[in-house]
C-alpha cells in the first residue's frame, strides 16, 4: 500500500550532472507518471550556472526524450515540468545560499518540507550541509528536513568518521540519508522476503545445512573513462565496502521484529559488526586480487572485441606501476551461532566472460550420497541482468536402475505486466516518505570500513606485481586459493551453469 507523502519540495544539487539527466530527472518523471508524487511538490535544481526556468524545462524535456524513445503522455509531462524550478548556485556567490533562502521561502511555489539530494563531489557533502545549516534551511522546528548524500561516505575509516562529525554538527542521525543505490533495486529487496516469508527456508538457512555462500557481481566492461577515479580506489572499495557487504547482511541477518526501517537497519548493523575481521598475517588465504591484461569480450550478439589491459589503459593516461585490483575476493566468516564456520566468498570484477550479480548457497551434502558425483544443492538469487530464483534438486532418473540428475527449478521474479522500477525510483520515494531502511545508518559505513581498510592498507604496502587474468575469460585459478575445501568453486550464472573452470 502506498504511504501518504507530505507535501515536500526536492532540492537536487547538481541537477545537470549525468546521474541527474540518466536517472534522478527521468526517475522522477516515472513517479510522477505513476502517482506516487504528492500533488503540492516542487522540484528546484540547483546549479553553478544561470539558466532561465524556460531554458532549464528545455533541458529536462531533452533528458526525457532521451530516456523515453517511444515518447510519454504529454498531460504527464506538463504536470511534471510545472514541478519544476531552477536556481543559480555559482560557487564565487558568497550570497548563493541567502538567494536560495529566500527563493524557497515563496510558500506558495514551495512546500517548506525540504529534502535535499547532494548529487555532487564527495568533497562538497560537508561544505554544502554547513552552508544549508548557516541560512537556517535545515531547522526542523516546524517541517521535516532531509538531506541524501551519494556515495561514497569517506574512503576509509577515518574520512567517514571525519565527514560523519563535520554534517552532524548541522544535522541528526534521523535528517541523513547515505545512499547505496543497490539496496534500491527490487531483486535485492527480495532476498529478505524470500528468506522470511517461505516456511521453508527459515528452518535450514544456517551452518547446519548451508556449506557456503557466494556472493558475485562480475561486469564485462572495463574501468572505461573513470582510470583515474579506479586506480585511487579499486574494485575493493569501489564494491565490496559497499554494495556487496550490504547484500551479505541481507542474506545472513536475523529476522527483524518486523518491518520497520529501525528494526531492519538493527539487524543489518548486528550482522556487519560480527563479521569477524580477516587476519592480516594470512591474507593470502582470505583474499585475493588480480588485474584483467588484454584480452576479448563478449559485446553481444556472440560478437567479441579486443580489448586493452588495465595496465595498458593506465599507460594511455601515464600512470605506471599500478598495483589496484580490478578483481577481487574474499573469504569471510560471521562469529554468531547461525553461521559459525560457514564460508562467504564474496567477489567483484570488471573484463570477465559475462557480466551477473548474484547470490549462490550451496547447501551440504545429502544424507544419503549414491555416488561420488552426486551433486549438492544450490539455491541461486539472481539479481542481474535477470531477476529469479533457481534451486538444483537431483530426482531419480526414469529407469530400472538407481540413478539421479539435477533438476532446475527456474522460478521468474519478474513477470509480464510487472513495474520495472529503477533503484533511484525507489529510493527518491523512500527518501519523500521518511522511510530510511534502505539507507545506511552511520554504524554501517563504520562496520564495511572497520573490515576494508586493514586490506586495503596491506594490498597498498606490497608493490609487487599484481596477477593478471585473461579479459573476457572466467575467475583466475589462482583465486582458488581462498577456498575453505578442495571441492569448493566459483559458481557461474544460472545460463552458463555451475561448471568448474
Amino acid at each position: 500500500m502506498a504511504k501518504i507523502i507530505d507535501p515536500c519540495t526536492l532540492v537536487l544539487f547538481g541537477a545537470s550532472g549525468n546521474l541527474s539527466r540518466v536517472k534522478l530527472m527521468p526517475g522522477l518523471f516515472r513517479l510522477d507518471a505513476a502517482g506516487r508524487l504528492p500533488n503540492h511538490m516542487a522540484i528546484l535544481s540547483v546549479g553553478r550556472g544561470e539558466l532561465s526556468r524556460e531554458t532549464w524545462h528545455a533541458d529536462i524535456k531533452t533528458m526525457l526524450d532521451a530516456k523515453f524513445k517511444n515518447g510519454y503522455d504529454k498531460a504527464v509531462f506538463e504536470r511534471f515540468i510545472a514541478r519544476n524550478h531552477y536556481h543559480a548556485n555559482p560557487p564565487t556567490d558568497a550570497d548563493a545560499f541567502n538567494k536560495m533562502k529566500v527563493l524557497l521561502s515563496d510558500e506558495k511555489v514551495f512546500p517548506q518540507n525540504l529534502a535535499y539530494f547532494l548529487s555532487v563531489r564527495p568533497t562538497d557533502f560537508a561544505p554544502i550541509v554547513e552552508q544549508l545549516s548557516e541560512v537556517g534551511l535545515l531547522d526542523e522546528r516546524e517541517y521535516w528536513r532531509r538531506v541524501l548524500i551519494e556515495k561514497p561516505f569517506g574512503t576509509d575509516l577515518p574520512s567517514a568518521q571525519a565527514l560523519q562529525a563535520s554534517i552532524t554538527k548541522h544535522l541528526k542521525e534521523s535528517q541523513i540519508y547515505r545512499i547505496d543505490h543497490y539496496l534500491g533495486k527490487s531483486a535485492l529487496q527480495n532476498i529478505m522476503l524470500t528468506r522470511f516469508a517461505n516456511t521453508m527456508f527459515e528452518p535450514i538457512w544456517n551452518n547446519q545445512y548451508i556449506d557456503h555462500v557466494q556472493i558475485t557481481n562480475n561486469e564485462i566492461l572495463g574501468v572505461g573513462d573513470r582510470t583515474e577515479f579506479y586506480n585511487n580506489t579499486g574494485a575493493l572499495r569501489d564494491m565490496v565496502q559497499s554494495h556487496l557487504l550490504q547484500t551479505l547482511a541481507l542474506v545472513a541477518m536475523e529476522k527483524p521484529k518486523d518491518l520497520s526501517p529501525d528494526s531492519i537497519r538493527a539487524e543489518k548493523i548486528k550482522l556487519l559488526q560480527s563479521i569477524k575481521p580477516i587476519p592480516v598475517a594470512e591474507l593470502h588465504r582470505h583474499a585475493f586480487r588480480a588485474q584483467y591484461e588484454a584480452g576479448r569480450v563478449c559485446v553481444g550478439d556472440g560478437h567479441g572485441e579486443n580489448v586493452r589491459g588495465y595496465l595498458e589503459e593506465l599507460a594511455k593516461e601515464g600512470v605506471t606501476g599500478s598495483v589496484t585490483e580490478t578483481y577481487a575476493a574474499l573469504k569471510l566468516f560471521i562469529d554468531n551461532p547461525r553461521w559459525k564456520g560457514v564460508p562467504f566468498y564474496v567477489r567483484t570484477a570488471k573484463r570477465m566472460h559475462e557480466g551477473n550479480t548474484a547470490i549462490s548457497i550451496r547447501f551440504k551434502k545429502a544424507p544419503m550420497q549414491l555416488n561420488n558425483e552426486q551433486h549438492q544443492n544450490w539455491l541461486t538469487l539472481n539479481i542481474q541482468p535477470r531477476e529469479c530464483i533457481k534451486m538444483e534438486i537431483e530426482s531419480k532418473i526414469p529407469g530400472l536402475d538407481i540413478a539421479t540428475r539435477t533438476l532446475s527449478i527456474d522460478g521468474p521474479q519478474r513477470q509480464q505486466g510487472d513495474e520495472s522500477i529503477d533503484s533511484y525510483e525507489s529510493l527518491l520515494l523512500n527518501l519523500m516518505e521518511g522511510d530510511p531502511s534502505l539507507y545506511l545508518h552511520i554504524s554501517e559505513v563504520e562496520a564495511q570500513w572497520r573490515l576494508i581498510d586493514p586490506i586495503v592498507k596491506a594490498w597498498a604496502e606490497d608493490q609487487s606485481p599484481v596477477h593478471q587474468y585473461k579479459a573476457g575469460n572466467r575467475d583466475p585459478e589462482a583465486s582458488s586459493v581462498i577456498f575453505d575445501a578442495k571441492d569448493q568453486f566459483w559458481r557461474y550464472s544460472i545460463e552458463l551453469g555451475g561448471d568448474k573452470q
